[in-house]
């Protein structure tokens, strides 16, 4: 039973699981699962009608629906527009549209964090809050 390149295992809309979820391949959620998701070096995709409460791992996380929990990637997260996520993220890249909704704290790791000291080492003498914003 191979699956066609670029297809990926699925979970749909009717579907309830509660428990641990791991595999090996990519996985697109519409269901509701309570529990664990674990896909160390797939893709998973949350889709729209998804409600999902889990911790989730995986490399690259996709968030359309509803999530509450944290996410831990090896590569990139996606909170696309209209996503709500409830918890916190740890990954090496983020993607953050407008309109998708995080109540938690990020946490970038990896080799991707570079160039850090321009900014921080701005701060120090940055202008008042009302010399920026044009107040007096």
């Amino acid at each position: 039973m191979a699956t066609a390149e670029g297809s990926a295992a699925s979970i749909g809309k009717s579907v309830q699981i509660r428990g641990e979820v791991k595999g090996s391949e990519d996985l697109v959620v519409d269901g509701t699962i309570e529990g664990s998701i674990t896909l160390s070096e797939s893709r998973l995709t949350i889709g729209p009608n998804a409600h999902v409460q889990a911790n989730v791992s995986a490399r690259d996380v996709i968030l359309l629906g509803a999530l509450t929990g944290d996410i831990t990637a090896s590569g990139r997260v996606e909170l696309r527009a209209g996503s709500n996520l409830k918890g916190d993220i740890r990954a090496a890249r983020i993607s953050i549209e407008e309109n998708a909704v995080l109540f938690g704290k990020v946490d970038l790791t990896g080799a991707e964090r570079q160039g850090s000291g321009s900014s921080a080492s701005a701060s120090p003498s940055a202008p008042p809050a009302a010399a920026l914003f044009g107040t007096t």
